[in-house]
């Protein structure tokens, strides 16, 4: 039964955070389509100016989260915009004409969620909602194989030789805010990690842990609601409790990353782009792509989803009337974001140049 809009009970937010393309939209289309009785709503941050989660999610609009229920935030970091953007957006959620039993936010991919906990410790909405818990995602593959995780031992080592040096990685930095945060950990991608790599993540995430946090394995993002909904961790009131390499400081930066949106022609051969998205990993040191694309001949859109040189692509929806324009967000380090090297690999390897 929906709460009526007169109740002054709390509503409980879930924060989905979790590093780039570890299934966090997936996720929230799961939750979205067995909501367990409740009614949901959805704020989605993205990082760069174009979003493309927010449409995802409004294109799975169901009953039990309709599209007004939906809202995207593409200013990069709604922990940043706290006043500007944050709040008003939340209070908006709260003051739907049907108010929301939960209410679900997707962190961009680079978000610290540490600094976002403390803005629910604002006035205007601290007495009216609480953080139910924090889900961090970790895409198990990567995990194992080493590539958003530090070597302590060898980091630890270093130092003790030069304090000095600092090995420390925005990468490594973001995902260990992210999971000493968390509530609960999700290993996404259990079906490419395998039993081995799943241990090795379990074992690499252990490793950064202060407290104990339970982790799961999951698979498309298919888990049991009841398991994400009603943590009631009320996470506001133990901030101290999960650490921060930002604590102390009144703001933080993301200077480390950027990212570029590239137009498209329409593709003739999807096997292509896939090619050229590899290169770019491999070349340039992409994290991520994502977006749609146009398919010669096909009258639905492709949604492009990749992680490093790992490629997924999938049918969509039709166009419609709408135009067929093709793009592409590519986020990188800020040191490997070259617009127009980006863009010589793309898209002449999508015409056929």
């Amino acid at each position: 039964m929906n709460t009526p809009t007169h109740d002054l009970s709390k509503i409980p937010v879930t924060v989905i955070t979790g590093f780039l393309g570890s299934g966090k939209t997936t996720l929230i289309r799961h939750l979205m389509t067995n909501p367990q009785g409740k009614r949901l709503a959805v704020l989605v941050n993205e990082f760069g100016t174009m979003g493309v989660d927010g449409d995802i999610l409004k294109s799975c609009a169901v009953e039990s989260c309709p599209v007004e229920n939906i809202v995207e935030l593409a200013n990069g970091c709604i922990c940043c915009t706290v006043a500007d953007d944050f709040i008003p957006t939340i209070e908006a959620l709260m003051a739907l004409p049907v108010r929301p039993d939960h209410i679900l936010i997707e962190t961009s991919g680079l978000a610290l969620p540490k600094p976002l906990l403390k803005a629910f410790d604002w006035p205007a909405i601290r007495s009216r909602i609480t953080v139910d818990g924090v889900i961090a995602l970790a895409d198990a593959e990567a995990v194992a194989a080493g590539r958003f995780a530090p070597d302590v031992a060898a980091v630890d080592a270093q130092r003790s030789a030069d304090p000095s040096i600092d090995h420390e990685t925005p990468l490594s930095e973001v995902f260990e805010d992210q999971i000493l945060c968390a509530d609960l950990i999700l290993l996404s991608k259990a079906d490419l990690a395998g039993e081995a790599g799943l241990a090795a993540a379990r074992a690499t995430i252990t490793a950064e842990m202060i407290r104990s946090v339970p982790m799961l394995a999951m698979t498309d993002g298919v888990i049991d609601p009841r398991v994400i909904l009603g943590l009631n961790a009320a996470a506001e009131d133990h901030i101290d409790a999960r650490p921060s390499h930002h604590d102390g400081e009144e703001d933080h930066e993301h200077d480390d990353f950027n990212s570029v949106v590239i137009d498209l022609p329409e593709v003739t051969d999807p096997d292509d782009l896939t090619a050229a998205i590899a290169r770019l990993a491999a070349e340039q040191r992409i994290l991520r792509v994502k977006g749609y694309v146009a398919v010669a001949g096909k009258p639905l859109r492709l949604l492009v989803q990749a992680v490093g040189g790992r490629v997924r692509m999938q049918y969509d929806r039709p166009w419609g009337t709408g135009p067929r324009t093709s793009h592409l967000v590519v986020i990188a380090e800020q040191a490997d974001i070259d617009a127009a090297a980006i863009r010589a690999v793309l898209v002449p390897e999508v015409v056929g140049a």
